[in-house]
C-alpha cells in the first residue's frame, strides 16, 4: 500500500512538472508566481487537473431501494439550475507548491541553460561538520539507536541471555553508540548579483514590472547554482545610489539619464566588497537606452572595458522598450563590445520578450 501511494505521488509530481514546463512561458511573462513566493516554495496555479475524490451524498434506505424508474434523478432538485446554457468549459485550477530548486531545474531544462562554471572556487574554503563515524561516548541527542541495539543484541546472544520467545533487550552503558562528527574543509563559491536600473522619467511602471519579473527568474536560476549569494541594487537617473529591493522595484523618479553614474558606483562596490579572486560577480543593467550624451557613453565604454568586465563573470544589459526611449545605448554597446563574450545584450520589447531575454543572458554558462 505504501509503495502504491509513493508511486502515485511520484506520478502526480511528474504530471505537475510537465504542466509547468508546458506553460512556463506564460508563468514567466505574466509574473503569476512572483506574488505567491514563500521562503522556499512557490504556489503555482495549474489548470485542467482534477483530483478524483469521494463525495458523500444524502441517499438513505440502502442501495437500490425505493420507488423510481430508470433515468430518474437521484436528487429531486437536480436539473433545476438557473441561467442559460453556456458554451465554454469551466475553469479548474489547482494550486500546487513547488520548491525554488525544482522551479530552477524546470527553468534550466526548458530554456536549455548550461550549468554555471564558477570561478574563485579554489580560493575560498569553508569548514563543514559531517557525521561520518561512530564512537562509544557522546551526548544522548546523537545516540545511534540501531548501532546501540545491535551492540546490546550481540551481548545478550554472547552471554546466553537472549530468548527468541521473549526477545527483551536491555541496554547497558557499554552498549551505547553515538554519531561522531568530523570537520572537513570544502571549497566554497560565493556569488553576488548587482542589479542596476534606469529610473528616469522615461521608465514607467510597465518597464519596471518587466525588470521585476526577469530579475526573479534570474535570481531563481543563479541561487540554484551557488550555495550562498548576495544581491545588491543600484538605481540611477542623472545620479546613482544604492537602495533596497523594495525601493528598486517601486521607485518613481524623473529627470535625465547618466548611465556612467551607475557604472562608477558599481565599480566602487566591487572594489570594496567583492574581490574577483574570491567572488563570482554578475552585473545586470536595465534601461530604455537613453543616455545624457555621447560623452557619457564614451565614459561608460571606458568603465566597462577597464573596470567592470575584468572583475565580473558576466555583464548583461537589457534594453526595455519604452515609447520615450531612443534605444541608442544598445547600439553603442554592439559597436564597442560585439566580440566580447563577457557582455550579453538583450532587447526586451514587452513582457513576452522576457522568456527569450533570460535565455540570452543565462545561456552562456559563465
Amino acid at each position: 500500500m505504501v509503495l502504491n501511494i509513493e508511486r502515485d505521488h511520484s506520478r502526480f509530481r511528474q504530471i505537475i512538472r510537465g504542466k509547468i514546463k508546458q506553460d512556463l512561458r506564460r508563468y514567466i511573462t505574466r509574473g503569476e508566481v512572483i506574488g505567491k513566493t514563500g521562503r522556499e516554495l512557490v504556489s503555482i496555479p495549474i489548470p485542467q487537473i482534477e483530483l478524483p475524490r469521494f463525495r458523500h451524498g444524502t441517499n438513505q434506505g440502502g442501495v437500490g431501494q425505493g420507488e423510481g424508474e430508470a433515468g430518474d434523478p437521484l436528487d429531486p432538485n437536480d436539473g433545476e439550475g438557473t441561467g442559460g446554457a453556456g458554451d465554454q468549459p469551466g475553469a479548474h485550477l489547482l494550486e500546487v507548491e513547488v520548491s525554488l530548486d525544482e522551479l530552477a531545474a524546470i527553468l534550466g531544462e526548458e530554456l536549455r541553460l548550461p550549468n554555471i562554471e564558477p570561478r574563485g572556487k579554489a580560493q575560498l574554503r569553508q569548514d563543514k561538520d559531517r557525521y561520518t563515524s561512530i564512537r562509544p561516548t557522546g551526548p544522548e541527542s546523537l545516540r545511534h539507536f540501531s548501532r546501540t541495539y545491535k551492540k546490546a543484541l550481540q551481548r545478550h546472544i554472547a552471554s546466553g541471555t537472549y530468548d527468541p520467545a521473549a526477545p527483551l533487550i536491555v541496554f547497558q552503558r557499554e552498549d551505547r553508540r553515538y554519531r561522531a562528527r568530523k570537520v572537513i574543509e570544502e571549497p566554497q563559491a560565493n556569488a553576488v548579483i548587482i542589479y542596476m536600473m534606469d529610473v528616469s522619467g522615461s521608465m514607467g511602471d510597465e518597464q519596471k514590472e518587466i525588470v521585476r519579473i526577469e530579475s526573479f527568474w534570474i535570481d531563481t536560476w543563479l541561487r540554484s547554482q551557488y550555495d550562498g549569494i548576495e544581491t545588491r541594487y543600484i538605481v540611477h537617473d542623472a545620479a546613482a545610489k544604492e537602495v533596497d529591493a523594495h525601493t528598486f522595484y517601486h521607485l518613481h523618479e524623473s529627470g535625465g539619464t547618466k548611465i556612467s553614474s551607475a557604472y562608477e558606483l558599481c565599480s566602487r562596490m566591487i572594489q570594496s566588497d567583492y574581490s574577483p579572486q574570491d567572488w563570482n560577480t554578475y552585473l545586470f543593467h536595465f534601461s530604455d537606452g537613453d543616455n545624457w550624451g555621447s560623452g557619457d557613453t564614451e565614459l561608460c565604454v571606458s568603465l566597462l572595458g577597464e573596470q567592470l568586465l575584468p572583475n565580473a563573470n558576466l555583464f548583461c544589459y537589457g534594453q526595455v522598450e519604452s515609447p520615450y526611449g531612443s534605444g541608442q545605448f544598445l547600439k553603442d554597446l554592439h559597436e564597442h563590445f560585439s566580440d566580447d563574450p563577457r557582455i550579453v545584450t538583450s532587447h526586451i520589447p514587452d513582457k513576452e520578450g522576457i522568456y527569450d531575454s533570460i535565455r540570452e543572458f543565462l545561456g552562456t554558462g559563465r
